[in-house]
């Protein structure tokens, strides 16, 4: 089964600090992200942030659920790979952007092996509502703040 890939991006008015913050405090992450169903950190680095995290998630078509193993560069980047769940493969990526006028461009890219056949628009609905709507929710949630 080949690997889907996506990518989505948005401006973000706000910090890289801001927009990693907040994707990084996984114990309100649910509370924002319309498409998160529930998040619990398995285990932490020794800075303290989520290295394991369990994820599930509304993908529309059914719920899916996944452990994420992260790596940080703080705060332009937040990585992660794939340890266990209901895909077959799964590494993503967050990259934050300053541009230098108060604006962070916020870059969603994630690659998946769903382990299954998918038609060509439900995983065009993926990548719309699902990670679309993840910077979208990001956005709101930390211009908010």
């Amino acid at each position: 089964m080949a690997a889907k890939r996506a990518e989505q991006q948005v401006v973000v008015e706000a910090t890289p600090h801001a927009c990693f913050a907040a994707l990084t405090d996984y114990e309100r992450i649910a509370g924002w992200q319309s498409t998160v169903k529930s998040c619990k950190v398995v285990s932490r680095d020794r800075d303290g942030r989520g290295r394991e995290v369990d994820w599930k998630i509304d993908a529309k078509v059914r719920s899916v659920s996944y452990r994420l193993e992260y790596s940080y560069e703080e705060p332009h980047w937040i990585g992660c790979r794939y340890v266990d769940g209901d895909v077959e493969d799964l590494d993503a990526e967050y990259i934050f952007e300053d541009r230098g006028d108060g604006t962070t461009l916020a870059t969603f890219s994630l690659r998946v092996e769903p382990g299954t056949w998918l038609p060509g628009k439900v995983v065009d609905m993926l990548n719309d509502q699902v990670m679309k709507r993840s910077l979208e929710d990001l956005k709101r949630h930390v211009e908010s703040d």
